[in-house]
Parts: C-alpha cells; sequence; structure tokens
C-alpha cells in the first residue's frame, strides 16, 4: 500500500510538472533571476553574478550536476526538474526521521517510505515549490538529511551536508546546529552507565513536557550545561562548519548576497506569531484528532491560559508584552503591500490592515495556538524535546522582515504536523495558479 501510495505521489508530481511547463512555459516570479544564472553556471561561465540574487548558488550547481548526469540542457523544463527531484525524495529521508522521533524501527528498505512521511512531502509550501525554479525543496531536502545523518551519529557527514544545506540558504545554519542538538538530546536522555565507570556521566534534567511546570526551566537548563562536556567531541565538525560560514559573512559583508537594499535583517518579533498561526492554519487535523479529541484540546488550552488566578496573571503579562511587540515591532514589508500575486498580500490587507485594533485583537489566538502545539507535541515528549524547535524557529523568523509562507517550511516539517487536507489546498492553489491568472495581475501563489 505504501509503494502504490509513493507511486502515486510521484505520478502526480511529475503530471503535474508537466502540465505546469506547459502552461506557465516562461520564468515566472524569482525564475527570471534564477534561471539566467542557472544557464550562465551550465555554459561554464561562474564568473557571473545577478547582483539581485541574495542566495548563495547551490541551487545553480545542482542543476549543473544534473545537467552532466542525464546529459540535459539547461532549458527551464529541466532546471524545474532540479527541484522536483529533492521532493520526490524527501518522503524517504522524512521516514526515517519520523521514526527516530518515534523511537521505532524505520522500515528495513530505504525505499519503503511511510504514508505519513509522504503526506507530510505533500505539505502544500513544499509542494507547491517543486514546480518553480526555486531553492525550497533544495534546502528542505538536505537540512533533513543532514538532521538524519546526526541522528545517526554520522557527525562528520551531517556538518557536510549542513554545509550544503547552507549554498541553497544561508539561515540553514541554525537548522546545521538543530541538527547535532537533537541528536544528542535523544542520547543524553537514554543513555546508560557504561561498564566499571568510575564516576557517572550527569544526569539530565528533563521531566515530561506535560508534567514540568516553570520551577523546571532553570534546572533543566542548568543540567543541560552540565552535560555539555559530554558531548563536545561530537560537536567538532559543526564547529567547522560554524567558522567556515562566519569566515564567508565576514567575506561577504554580510549574510545576505547581492541585492542587501531590500533584504536588510531587522527584528521581526510577530514573524513568530504569524508562524503559530500559520501551522494551526495547516495542521489544525493534527491539533483535534490526537489523544482526547478537540474537547480534551480546548480544556487543557483553556486550563493553561486562564486555570488559576496565577494563570491568569501570567496569561495577562504575556498578552502585555506581546501587544508591546506587535506595536514596535510589526513591519510593513514594500513587497507585502505591493506585489499582489502572493495571498498574503491579500491576508494582510483583508485581515491585518482591516482595522488598527485587529493585530492586538489576535494575541490571545496566538497564544491559544501556541498552547494547543506544546499540548499534542508534549504528549509524547519531553520538555527540551517540545521546546527545542520553537527555540531554533526564532533566529530563522525574527531577523526576516518580509512575510513570506516560504520561511515557515522547515520549522513546519520538523514539527512533524500531517493533514490529509493537504490534497484540497493543492489542488486548489495549484489550479487557481495554473488556470485562473488574473489580468493586469498575474498568476496568484503562496
Amino acid at each position: 500500500m505504501d509503494h502504490l501510495l509513493y507511486a502515486a505521489f510521484c505520478g502526480l508530481s511529475i503530471v503535474t510538472l508537466k502540465e505546469m511547463n506547459t502552461i506557465v512555459f516562461e520564468p515566472y516570479m524569482d525564475e527570471p533571476f534564477h534561471v539566467p544564472q542557472a544557464q550562465a553556471y551550465c555554459e561554464g561561465n561562474f564568473s557571473y553574478w545577478d547582483p539581485k540574487i541574495t542566495t548563495p548558488p547551490g541551487l545553480y550547481a545542482l542543476s549543473v550536476i544534473i545537467r552532466k548526469l542525464f546529459v540535459m540542457k539547461c532549458t527551464l523544463p529541466m532546471l524545474r526538474l532540479t527541484s522536483l527531484l529533492p521532493l520526490l525524495i524527501a518522503p524517504l529521508a522524512l521516514t526515517r526521521l519520523l521514526a527516530f522521533h518515534e523511537r521505532v524501527r524505520p522500515p528495513l528498505s530505504i525505499l519503503e517510505p511511510r504514508v505519513d512521511a509522504i503526506v507530510l512531502s505533500f505539505f502544500p509550501i513544499a509542494w507547491f515549490y517543486g514546480f518553480l525554479y526555486y531553492t525550497e525543496t533544495s534546502s528542505l531536502f538536505t537540512v533533513a538529511l543532514a538532521i538524519l545523518a546526526a541522528t545517526e551519529d554520522q557527525h562528520w557527514l551531517a556538518a557536510f551536508i549542513g554545509l550544503l544545506s547552507c549554498t541553497f540558504r544561508q539561515n540553514n545554519i541554525i537548522w546545521v546546529i538543530y541538527a547535532f542538538a537533537t541528536s544528542r538530546l535523544m542520547e543524553i536522555r537514554f543513555r546508560r552507565p557504561t561498564p566499571g565507570e568510575k564516576k557517572p556521566k550527569e544526569k539530565l534534567h528533563d521531566p515530561p513536557a506535560l508534567q514540568a511546570s516553570l520551577a523546571d526551566i532553570p534546572t533543566t537548563v542548568l543540567s543541560a550545561i552540565r552535560t555539555l562536556p559530554d558531548i563536545l567531541t561530537n560537536f567538532v565538525p559543526y564547529a567547522l562548519v560554524l567558522g567556515i560560514f562566519a569566515a564567508f559573512v565576514v567575506w561577504n559583508g554580510g549574510i545576505v548576497l547581492g541585492d542587501k537594499s531590500n533584504h536588510v535583517p531587522a527584528l521581526h518579533i510577530p514573524q513568530f506569531y504569524y508562524f503559530l498561526a500559520f501551522s494551526t492554519a495547516f495542521g489544525w487535523p493534527v491539533l483535534v484528532t490526537g489523544p482526547g479529541g478537540l474537547q480534551y484540546l480546548f480544556k487543557e488550552v483553556k486550563a493553561r491560559m486562564f486555570g488559576s488566578s496565577s494563570r491568569k496573571l501570567a496569561t495577562l503579562a504575556l498578552t502585555s508584552v506581546m501587544a508591546l511587540t506587535v506595536h514596535f515591532f510589526t513591519i510593513h514589508h514594500p513587497f507585502l503591500l505591493s506585489d499582489n500575486r502572493h495571498y498574503t498580500f491579500y491576508v494582510w490587507r483583508r485581515v491585518y490592515l482591516l482595522h488598527p485594533v485587529v493585530p492586538f485583537a489576535l494575541i490571545p489566538l496566538y497564544i491559544a495556538c501556541g498552547w494547543a502545539w506544546f499540548i499534542r507535541v508534549g504528549q509524547d515528549q519531553s520538555l527540551l524535546q517540545t521546546l527545542l524547535l520553537p527555540l531554533f524557529a526564532l533566529p530563522t523568523l525574527l531577523p526576516t522582515p518580509l512575510l513570506e509562507p516560504r520561511y515557515f517550511l522547515i520549522p513546519y516539517i520538523l514539527m512533524r504536523a500531517q493533514g490529509l487536507w493537504y490534497g484540497i489546498i493543492n489542488a486548489g492553489t495549484m489550479y487557481v495558479f495554473l488556470y485562473l491568472p488574473r489580468e493586469g495581475v498575474g498568476r496568484f501563489m503562496w
């Protein structure tokens, strides 16, 4: 059954790419920048660089490799194939990643993807960009592969793949460190004393997430710090990657390549709130179908927000702090306000700008979304396991001034939220993109 579903996933994706190339036969949106750059590389002109491109050349180098392997020309359809291939093999890597987090054995064959890994690869943002010449699918696949290698204790390989992932998107450097952290966390939590050990290794205080209290957080942090000497040896390859990345930043004069004027990092705290809302909008089936169903989830979220006087006070304090961040750190990016070919343009115009009070009225919803995910993810995980992903997501989201769903792709996939209704979203958005272009506007996309 899994093989048939995987074959259907691959077949549908290939047919969709063919339809994309038939209807959208010219470069679209960002492709007019990426395609000529890739074609220059295919011609051996590695000194050419379009100053408007802000990401490293990993995508173009990958296209050159595929061109040589399959003896193909660097036409638009072939270049789009560069994005599709990582999408098609993503379920194979995600299968083993899901097995690691669930602490179960993966399938014996590497070519046996699980159903939930296939569904996860069908996530609308990942699937949609598998048909355009963008960096998203290659970035996602290399990050997943780096984390997978780290969980299998192949740290030099994980660091190398992590370095490759940074050639697609610079902020993947954060996920390289996440790969190390999440793999070592599992080892520290479940390690046992070795025979003849004179001094027992430092024990990690990491209670089950839903049983933990605020008092557990400092204890957990301090115990994690004390365990660092036991895992520093494994950090050496990742430290080398950090050093290479730091050298690049110094040489380049910053993280952003090319057109720095339109991509200046800025503290954008509400970006994390948008991520919570986005994750809930796409992952609600996971939330409402977990143990206890919607009734249990609603009861737990209500209890954690208003269950006692101290909870009410904490919620009020958090709401006040978030209101200040919304007031002082909301960014109305020029691209968001002007490019009406993206769905975010309409969300921003028709929701956030509907009335000045709306951004503040949404704050309780953000808090409820955060608690909902904490409760669902934390039901079978420890406190550190549950908090690790949002802690690493913060430095990838907060410096990005533009609200764009592509930035939420990797943290959402790593949250392992699946929903069969992805198919409905994919069918709707792809149909609108291919068959309902709007005169004077163009084609609508994420």
